[in-house]
Parts: C-alpha cells; sequence; structure tokens
C-alpha cells in the first residue's frame, strides 16, 4: 500500500506514518527496522545512547534494510558535537533535530544530502526554522508524551495554525494525540503530510522499555497523564507516586529548590528500564488512552494505513450543495 504525500515523497517513503524518537523505546535497531521495513518511518532516538551503541544501532538498521530511517537527535544533550560527528560520517538519511536551533547542523547534513526535519512546538520556531531551510518540520501538540509545548497548544489548533503560517512551502508532521488511522487521517486534513506515532509504538515487542512500562500504557485512559515540571524541562508521564507528589508540590507552591529536587529525583531511565513504573517518569502521551493491545510495530503500521482507508472510506462521499445558488434560483 503507498499513501503520497509531501512528507513521503520528501523522505522517500510509502506512508505518511512516521515513529516518534522515544528515548529508551526506539534507543535501539529493532523498532526503528520493523517500521521502516513496513513503509514508515523509524527513528533511532539518540538521546541516552553512547556513541558505540548508536553507531551499532545504526549499522544494524542499514543492514536490515534499504528504506529511509532517522536519528532523532536532542541537541541540548552533553556530546552533541561528537554524536553529530558520528551521524554525519555514517551518513544517514534523515534527522530529526529537537531542543535547539538548526544552525548547530542544517548546513552540514543538507550538504550530504540528509533530510532534516526540525521539531518545533510554536509558529514563531516553525517560521524561523522554516526560514533557515530545514526540509520539513515536526509539530508537537500538548497531548504529546516527553516533552509537550509549555502553554499545552492542541495539535489539532497548532498544525493548523502553522499550516497557515507557512501556506504549504514546508512538508509538515503533527505529532501528538496520535494512535490510528483515523489519526492520521485528522493529520492530513490539518494539511500535515504525516503523523508522528510515539505512544503507540510503546506497545511493540521491538520497543525497548521495561513490561511494566508497557502494561501501564495499556492500563491508562485519556485522562491518565500530568504534566509537571513546568519551568524546569516540562514532561508529561502517566499519573503515578512521582507524578502526584509533582502535582501536590506545585498546587501548594512549593519553592522551585523543592520541585526541582523531586523533579530531578525520578528518571524516565527508572520507569523504562527498571520497570519502577511507582517512582520513576513513564512518559506517555494522552493517545496512551487509544492503546489497547500490545503488537508487532509492523502489524501496527498496516493497521493505521488501513483504518485510515476505511476511515475516508467512510466519510461521506456527495458532492456538496451550493445552497446559496439554488435560493438564487428559486
Amino acid at each position: 500500500m503507498r499513501i503520497e504525500t509531501s512528507v513521503t515523497r520528501l523522505l522517500g517513503i510509502d506512508l505518511p506514518i512516521l515513529q516518534a524518537g522515544m528515548s529508551w523505546a526506539s534507543s535501539n535497531a529493532a523498532l526503528p527496522l520493523a517500521v521502516s521495513r513496513a513503509g514508515g518511518l523509524g527513528a533511532i532516538a539518540a538521546g541516552p545512547m553512547y556513541l558505540a551503541a548508536l553507531e551499532e544501532a545504526i549499522d544494524t538498521v542499514r543492514a536490515g534494510t534499504d528504506r529511509p530511517f532517522a536519528v532523532n537527535m536532542p541537541l541540548y544533550r552533553k556530546g552533541a558535537d561528537e554524536m553529530l560527528d558520528l551521524l554525519e560520517a555514517k551518513r544517514i538519511p534523515v534527522i530529526v533535530a529537537s531542543q535547539g536551533g538548526p544552525g548547530k547542523y542544517l548546513d552540514r547534513f543538507k550538504a550530504i544530502g540528509t533530510v532534516c526535519l526540525h521539531v518545533v512546538a510554536s509558529e514563531t520556531h516553525a517560521l524561523k526554522a522554516a526560514g533557515q531551510g530545514v526540509d520539513g518540520l515536526v509539530v508537537v501538540g500538548g497531548e504529546a508524551g516527553g516533552h509537550p509545548p509549555a502553554d499545552l497548544v492542541s495539535t489539532l489548533v497548532l498544525v493548523r495554525a502553522i499550516a497557515r503560517a507557512t501556506e504549504g512551502r514546508t512538508p509538515l508532521v503533527a505529532s501528538g494525540g496520535f494512535a490510528d488511522g483515523q489519526g492520521l487521517a485528522a493529520a492530513l486534513a490539518l494539511g500535515a503530510g504525516a503523523a508522528n506515532f510515539g505512544t503507540r509504538f510503546i506497545a511493540t515487542p521491538e520497543a525497548g522499555v521495561a513490561d511494566a512500562y508497557k502494561q501501564r500504557v495499556l492500563q491508562a485512559g485519556t485522562a491518565d497523564t500530568r504534566t509537571v515540571g513546568r519551568g524546569f524541562g516540562m514532561i508529561r508521564t502517566l499519573s503515578n507516586d512521582f507524578a502526584d507528589q509533582m502535582v501536590a508540590l506545585e498546587r501548594d507552591g512549593a519553592s522551585e529548590a523543592t520541585r526541582r529536587a523531586h523533579f530531578s529525583a525520578a528518571t524516565l531511565k527508572m520507569a523504562a528500564l527498571d520497570g519502577d513504573v511507582t517512582r520513576g517518569k513513564v512518559e506517555a502521551g494522552q493517545s496512551a488512552g487509544l492503546v489497547d493491545r500490545i503488537m508487532p510495530a509492523a502489524d501496527i503500521v498496516a493497521e493505521i494505513a488501513r483504518d485510515y482507508i476505511n476511515c475516508l472510506r467512510a466519510m461521506p462521499q456527495q458532492q456538496p450543495v451550493d445552497l446559496s445558488a439554488q435560493a438564487r434560483q428559486r
């Protein structure tokens, strides 16, 4: 199956289905490889990886498929310059850069033919990145897991606003709140050329997180996430002891030092690798409430594409009627 859009043409993929770069969950070869093989775009999450592990993952994905794949690169992380050097040397097909400006990487990667997608969470940042010449934008709305925009503007509004602001000149990937083919249809209707799926791909055998983490995602409802840590790296996480205590500290006006100490004491690694889903940061988007099965990543890609087609078929097919013209004729 092929669904052609501005983003699939840009990336050379069959389906407008992108797997979000998720620390630990896709800090491996298995998940990105499965998604890219299935016709979408898999992304290795470089954030928590050492150089040797990242190089191995890139080599493994490249050996397993001739389809494009991406590396998600947080530009703020310690050792980012060395990591960018590695990605340039490996001539990766696609870079998805976040948490920093395009000037840090853009010229060097465009020079070697790498497609450069930049993550943005506001109209201002979108226009700035587009003006600097990025190939496409990943627009993250408030529903997203991990690091949503501080103002929590919904994906529905933000993607449409950026599509209007950029006037269709820059391909867009909508991110935040998508879990199925109906969500993909909504993303394309807003003016995006693809949707980014994160939380949905946590519930896969290929995701590199503890089973306890996956089960928490399956158990979650749409209202079971919290945004905490505003002012020093706000995240969206599933409710647990850590999140509840953070909410209480923020509600009660605790000092920044107290809040920061509690926020820093819990880590994503505690939940993702150690399986401590009570005290760790169980980062997930609101779309967790739409995820109810663990499935192989390739099957998820296929299901999203099928549901998208079925969604289009279920839409009203009749031609619009100009009622004002009819009234004039009377």
